[in-house]
């Protein structure tokens, strides 16, 4: 297959296209980059639908046999010059492969049982829910719930954050009521995190099954969604900051609950 080197080339145009928000909910696709990135969602099992790759740049056997596995599942493979791939890219020094993936959406329908997870209501910076999206996996959790709207899943910021979390860890975009409906219909338990609360985080025991919930990096829970929740607490701040940040505080509280129950 020839070689693109120009950039007017219509492949070229729309994997550029995808870097808009609305492109990628009306095409139902988005943008990895990366060698270890791309091999997750393969590993996962996630539908590739086209490859972009820099032969010139492109030179590991893994990176090589990657590109083999995807192409022989029918995505389409094209390689293109270095200087349009560093056109593509959305950082500096790019390995030489992007991938266009499938979108996938799960339902709060879709989980039953679980052990433990996280929710987030309204969250506003694509990093912290990517890095909360790989704390979550590093303790194994079932799901992350995504409530009320807030930051786009598919960002290009929070996939590159997960490091590939996002392809293996179930995530649900729900109302915070509807969520609240279903926790209480599986008997999972609810734990917020407020600086408000008197409860310090490292005296709950939780339940066997529970989720994490944390509000919007400005505004926090609100009263009524603290209430819904079956437990609050607090990280104790001794210094001159007055919270933490969102990613910060959910790794911190997720190890301790799964620590809890790993024991």
């Amino acid at each position: 297959m020839d070689v693109l080197t120009s950039a007017s080339n219509p492949f070229v145009k729309h994997i550029r296209s995808l870097r808009q928000k609305k492109v990628r909910a009306e095409a139902g696709t988005f943008l990895v980059e990366g060698i270890h990135h791309i091999g997750e969602a393969v590993e996962a099992g996630w539908e590739i639908e086209s490859i972009a790759y820099a032969p010139e740049t492109l030179r590991s056997t893994f990176a090589k046999d990657l590109l083999t596995r995807i192409s022989q599942h029918g995505a389409r493979s094209q390689p293109v010059s270095a200087a349009i791939m560093e056109s593509l890219a959305d950082k500096d020094n790019p390995q030489g492969i992007l991938a266009v993936v499938r979108q996938k959406s799960y339902s709060l329908g879709d989980l039953k049982a679980m052990k433990r997870g996280a929710a987030l209501v309204s969250p506003q910076d694509p990093g912290n829910l990517g890095t909360i999206l790989r704390a979550l996996d590093a303790v194994k959790g079932d799901a992350l719930f995504l409530l009320d709207g807030g930051v786009e899943l598919f960002h290009p910021t929070v996939v590159r954050a997960s490091m590939g979390a996002i392809f293996w860890t179930p995530t649900v975009q729900a109302s915070f009521a509807d969520f609240v409906k279903w926790a209480r219909k599986w008997n999972v338990q609810l734990i917020g995190s407020s600086s408000k609360a008197d409860a310090d985080y490292r005296s709950l025991v939780p339940q066997e099954s529970w989720v994490l919930v944390l509000g919007s990096e400005q505004k926090g829970l609100s009263p009524e969604q603290t209430a819904a929740c079956d437990a609050t607490v607090s990280l104790p701040m001794r210094g001159r900051a007055s919270s933490l940040n969102l990613a910060v505080a959910a790794g911190i509280l997720l190890y301790q609950y799964s620590a809890d129950h790993d024991a």
